[in-house]
């Protein structure tokens, strides 16, 4: 079932992962016409990796 419209979709589509604390956390789904309408899941990856602000690794202790 699409998340705006409420509708029963057989091409569903991922706009949104919610995680939980405790137990299995669950996607979101939107139909083909309403999913263009939500911004793109990122890859949680991304969202951990590469470097901080300052130049530094993540986990690299400053000495």
């Amino acid at each position: 079932m699409c998340v705006r419209c409420d509708r029963i979709t057989d091409a569903p589509v991922v706009v949104a992962e919610v995680h939980q604390n405790s137990g299995p956390g669950f996607n979101v789904y939107a139909c083909l016409e309403c999913a263009p309408g939500f911004p793109p899941v990122p890859d949680v990856l991304e969202l951990f990796g590469g470097p901080c602000e300052d130049g530094r690794e993540r986990g690299e202790r400053e000495e």
